[in-house]
């Protein structure tokens, strides 16, 4: 049986229509042109060597005027496959075809094996906490008026699914036929970059067209498994996922986001609340015309007819007078909130509650679990401000408020000071209850900029904010400073303040950092035995290779819960994930597993960046599924938590951990010819001209590697397809320990531990990704004679670690247990090869004759790389 039938008849259906839409605007030759290479492209993948330099000549000779149209063709035709992939993971027909089955099934089922008692399970359940935390880094390249067509696309496939008359067809196919024209007439990529609110509201979108949506769906379906499963459901206040968003509050390294901007978008946040509450109250309003009524709802209503309708009219009323109020407080920089405000979630949901109370009590059960509840439901996932804000900055911008106020008091430079010193003074003030900051004082512009932003946290209280992370926190005084810094702003809340370790050297310092943080009486006072701490996933692959970064991350979790379990602390860990899976990505499912026992105990927090938020929550059962997907992994880690590892693998995994960041290291950052090969080989200097994210894309404009987001270093490689960063050293590392006739020891790691298991399936997904082909084909046309030595090495060490991989993981194919996965890859390729040929083509023509370059080249090149970032799916 060809279980993926269906999917190619999606992606064909939505190929002729795209086809369509081209013959009507450019004619039968571009068409032609176009189907061309498609076929010489899928010819040249089937290993057809005349066919694959026919595609070269081709794409080198198309002339100025068919460059856009062409890429934009494949570029257009790779969103579209995305898209019915993404369909066909939640669809009726593709739902058979994908081996997982549902994910909460599995896990109860599993549960159900393995004998758990109900008591555990309920439990687990009731602690469970999953804090999603969507960020707008620069990797999102749909825009949302594309976003908003390839949702009404997917609605059109889940149509044609239904037994349809002819005449409900041809009406179908219409509207696709549509659809795909406007996508088509509408520019893919933005005139300019997006602002931090533009992203803020791109992640308004995706929980008004989407979020809103699953939440109570996969809630519902939780509580039918657990009853079914313990025979009791989920309480009425369960709010096992949260959102929270770093977008308009991530300030490190970007200039953009201001305290201004921060307090936009959370007014704005509340905004989006008001509103889409405001449209489920007037749909409950319209269905709860019931006349029973319970005492407590007839004290609030009084002696009327229709008591709940009443209720719900008049909170509605209330939400739209704030959202009224919010809509002039936008205009302005300050204006007084009136008192008669829904400010405070116990306002949205004392109504609701007190409706749903009422309708139990008159036997209207059925009623209650509605529409009502769904609505229950979000205001406790929800609340008012929708997404919780993260504020984060770079620990030497709060050292920077200190040392000008150190130096204004006469106090000398608190920047000179050693740890000692800058603890007792801020341990000192954090005791003091006067004032610290003198009202004379008037500090320079970036000083001013943080005490504005800790007084815009102090103003909008603790259901608007969630965590102040501290990025290149590497001391006990670096959260500290902080603390003082909210004390002073007069913050009423204990807000978590989360250190963020991100290197190597950050991450094999953090058990000493906490351990001396926690040995300070004041703070483990004040923190209430609850403690954040931020795992870096990006700058410690970057800096140290895969292998090295991810011990590194195992070790530090391990360590860090033994010691808040020693100061009987409660700790949350937050996952600073990417999309790829150099940045710590990769399902989630084996991600979360993978980790080491404990460390689930306090909740899950983990970043959804970028482009992943679309592929994972971009339509409503997808997201759905998604949701039940962290859901059953966090409660299989809690229930039935992997094995705490061997001393053996533990000896091993050190070896390759030391052995493989040695490898890496030795190209990236010792070998001369390597920046110059870099900066040849990729796109790299050109993808600053892709109006992505708001986020500049170095730190340093005029550093080399180490300077480099780790997002562009990541996305650079992709579109060369080497891969580099989620391979370069692994491989080594293997090889060595193969020699030592380690293979039986690697053998058992791969069968009994999670976490070595999945570090061996990201390498496969990695290497079937990879392709030297392409990458020696950028290398021909980009890469000077001199430096082409360095590529020619890096290729053959790829092409030896694919076969090492193979035989470890005792197979002849990449990815041969997950068809899935291989067949979305296989499919994309034929379509992406084109974009990689037409890029390195247009990377030639913009580098040597600058002459030639007309604004059609420098699109269809931004063109290609928005396309080939579509066809990676994981680009940074």
């Amino acid at each position: 049986m060809d279980h993926y039938a269906a999917l190619r008849a999606n992606v064909g259906l939505l190929g002729t229509k795209l086809g369509d839409t081209i013959r009507g605007q450019l004619g039968d030759a571009l068409l032609e042109r176009v189907e061309q290479i498609r076929l010489l492209s899928k010819a040249a993948r089937q290993g057809e060597e005349l066919q694959a330099d026919k595609l070269k000549q081709v794409l080198r000779s198309l002339s100025d005027d068919e460059l856009l149209p062409v890429a934009r063709a494949f570029a257009q035709f790779l969103n579209l496959a995305n898209l019915t992939e993404q369909h066909h993971t939640i669809s009726r027909i593709g739902h058979a075809s994908i081996e997982k089955p549902e994910p909460l099934q599995e896990l109860f089922s599993l549960l159900q094996d393995k004998q758990l008692d109900g008591a555990s399970v309920e439990k687990a359940v009731a602690s469970l906490s999953i804090e999603l935390v969507l960020t707008a880094h620069p990797t999102e390249v749909s825009r949302r008026t594309l976003i908003h067509k390839l949702t009404e696309i997917a609605a059109c496939l889940t149509e044609l699914e239904q037994e349809l008359t002819a005449v409900q067809q041809q009406k179908v196919e219409l509207r696709l036929s549509e659809l795909i024209a406007q996508a088509w007439h509408t520019n893919e990529i933005r005139e300019q970059r997006p602002t931090p609110v533009d992203e803020a509201k791109s992640g308004f979108a995706v929980i008004e067209s989407s979020l809103w949506q699953a939440i109570p769906d996969f809630l519902r379906e939780l509580d039918t498994k657990l009853i079914a499963s313990v025979g009791k459901g989920l309480a009425l206040d369960a709010a096992p996922v949260k959102f929270s968003s770093w977008m308009g509050g991530d300030r490190d390294g970007n200039p953009f986001v201001t305290s201004k901007v921060t307090r936009q978008v959370l007014l704005l946040s509340r905004w989006k609340a008001a509103d889409l509450f405001a449209q489920d109250l007037d749909l409950l309003s319209s269905e709860l015309s019931m006349y029973q009524a319970n005492a407590a709802l007839k004290d609030v209503a009084g002696d009327v007819s229709e008591p709940y309708r009443l209720v719900l009219n008049k909170l509605r009323t209330g939400l739209l007078q704030t959202r009224d109020w919010l809509t002039e407080a936008l205009k302005h920089d300050r204006l007084q909130r009136p008192q008669d405000l829904i400010w405070h979630n116990s306002q949205l949901l004392d109504p609701l509650l007190l409706c749903y109370q009422s309708l139990l009590d008159c036997g209207m059960q059925v009623i209650a679990n509605g529409k009502l509840l769904d609505t229950v439901r979000r205001a406790y996932a929800f609340g008012l401000t929708l997404l919780k804000l993260d504020i984060r900055q770079d620990a030497g911008r709060h050292a920077q408020v200190f040392s000008e106020l150190t130096q204004h008091l006469g106090l000398g430079d608190y920047a000179a000071w050693d740890e000692s010193a800058r603890q007792a003074f801020l341990l000192a003030e954090l005791a003091n209850r006067r004032p610290l900051f003198p009202k004379n004082w008037q500090p320079g512009a970036d000083v001013q900029e943080v005490l504005d932003t800790c007084e815009i946290v102090a103003r909008h209280g603790s259901e608007a904010l969630s965590t102040y992370v501290i990025s290149m926190a590497g001391k006990p005084s670096d959260v500290l400073a902080v603390q003082l810094l909210l004390k002073e702003a007069g913050i009423s809340f204990a807000m978590p303040v989360a250190p963020l370790f991100e290197t190597l050297s950050d991450l094999q310092n953090a058990p000493d950092c906490m351990q001396r943080l926690l040995s300070i009486d004041w703070y483990r006072g004040y923190i209430n035995g609850k403690q954040e701490v931020m795992i870096g996933y990006s700058d410690s692959a970057k800096d140290a290779g895969v292998f090295a970064a991810a011990w590194a991350q195992y070790s530090a979790q391990e360590a860090l819960v033994a010691i808040c379990q020693q100061a009987k602390v409660q700790l949350t860990l937050f996952h600073g994930r990417g999309g790829t899976i150099g940045r710590g990505g990769g399902p989630a499912h084996a991600a979360i597993l993978s980790q080491p026992p404990g460390s689930l105990t306090g909740g899950l927090r983990v970043t959804e960046q970028g482009e992943m938020i679309r592929f994972k929550f971009g339509l409503p059962k997808l997201a759905e599924r998604s949701l039940a997907l962290y859901a059953s992994a966090v409660l299989e880690g809690l229930l039935l938590p992997p094995p705490v590892p061997k001393q053996s693998w533990r000896d091993l995994m050190q070896q390759l951990a030391s052995d493989s960041c040695e490898a890496y290291r030795a190209v990236v950052r010792h070998n001369p010819d390597f920046v110059p090969y870099f900066r040849a080989a990729t796109p790299e200097q050109e993808l600053g001209q892709l109006p992505l994210g708001s986020r500049p894309a170095k730190r340093n404009p005029t550093g080399g590697v180490e300077s480099l987001r780790a997002i562009p270093w990541i996305f650079a490689w992709s579109q060369n397809r080497l891969m580099l960063p989620a391979w370069l050293g692994a491989g080594n590392a293997l090889a060595n320990a193969a020699a030592q006739d380690k293979t039986a020891l690697l053998d058992e790691m791969q069968q009994q531990w999670p976490f070595f298991a999945t570090r061996m399936s990201m390498l496969e997904m990695v290497f079937l990704k990879a392709d030297t082909d392409i990458a020696a084909y950028y290398d021909k046309v980009l890469v000077p004679d001199e430096l082409k030595h360095l590529g020619d090495s890096l290729r053959a060490q790829l092409a030896a670690d694919r076969a090492l991989l193979l035989k470890l993981i005792h197979s002849d194919t990449l990815m041969s247990k997950e068809s899935w996965i291989r067949e979305s890859i296989m499919l994309r390729n034929t379509y992406v090869d084109p974009l990689h040929i037409l890029q390195a083509e247009l990377l030639h023509r913009v580098r040597h004759q600058p002459e030639r370059v007309n604004p059609m080249i420098s699109r269809a090149l931004m063109v290609t790389i928005a396309g080939i970032a579509a066809g990676m799916r994981n680009s940074g």
